[in-house]
């Protein structure tokens, strides 16, 4: 098993002491080949959940009451900084739901891949850069080359996205972590991306997928968890069988608005 998540508990304590419960007694597991879709409104707890497993959450105020997050059998929430961050990128891979707020702003967009490539791989700046060209034209980016020059301040928030989604992918990562990766791209560069990680996981990786969009996640996901108010109230195996009789009422209700949506749109 690649991924086990045992009994986790998330929470947050604010400055007067008050301590707010965002994930409680978390059970998943994920293993090579699989996506895992964890669905569910803001404020359901998937996020908490799935940046607990590289140990990304502020702490404080986040700490852990409870539970273990086993990464090929090392729990990373008492896993030593030095080693975390050397799995982070290479062994984990992340892409954020808010690219501004993880891009620098003062380095333009290919130094900052290239960067990311030369922390984790021994090669020369050229033979990174060529890498980090190779990616953005992976992830639909125009003229890679002229991009690459750009800061991110300079490029659409689509373009952005795409940036974090070849630095959490570029490094072949036996996990990725993917926080509604899709969000801020149409249609076509969309369904570009989805295919880009299908493939991914396919090579023995494995990808965690936060999403709020069922569309995404029946095109994606080959297991299924649904959170709400931090607990995971159904778990699947069959993404079809669940999307034509999900068993939870709040599941169903998650499904009959996705419709409804549907509906309005065409």
């Amino acid at each position: 098993m690649l991924l086990d998540i045992q009994d986790l508990d998330v929470s947050f304590r604010n400055d007067e002491g008050e301590v707010t419960r965002a994930a409680m007694d978390v059970n998943l597991t994920l293993d090579r080949g699989e996506v895992l879709g964890i669905v569910g409104e803001s404020g359901s707890g998937k996020s908490s959940v799935s940046m607990s497993v590289a140990r990304l959450l502020p702490s404080p105020p986040a700490f852990y009451p409870k539970g273990r997050i086993l990464l090929d059998g090392k729990d990373t929430l008492t896993m030593p900084l030095p080693e975390l961050r050397a799995i982070r990128g290479k062994k984990i891979g992340v892409v954020f739901q808010d690219p501004m707020g993880s891009l620098s702003p003062l380095h333009r967009i290919g130094d900052q891949l290239v960067e990311t490539i030369l922390l984790h791989e021994k090669m020369t700046k050229e033979a990174a850069r060529a890498m980090a060209l190779e990616w953005l034209d992976k992830v639909g980016i125009p003229d890679p080359i002229v991009r690459a020059r750009a800061y991110p301040h300079e490029l659409s928030g689509g373009m952005q996205q795409r940036v974090m989604i070849a630095m959490g992918l570029m490094l072949g990562p036996d996990l990725v972590i993917a926080d509604e990766p899709t969000t801020a791209l149409d249609v076509t560069i969309q369904a570009q991306v989805l295919k880009l990680m299908k493939r991914l996981h396919q090579a023995n990786s494995a990808v965690l997928l936060i999403t709020h969009d069922l569309g995404v996640v029946s095109q994606m996901a080959t297991k299924l968890a649904v959170m709400k108010d931090g607990r995971v109230v159904e778990t699947t195996d069959d993404p079809a069988a669940f999307f034509e009789n999900p068993k939870h009422p709040y599941s169903q209700g998650l499904i009959r608005e996705a419709k409804k949506m549907e509906l309005e749109t065409e």
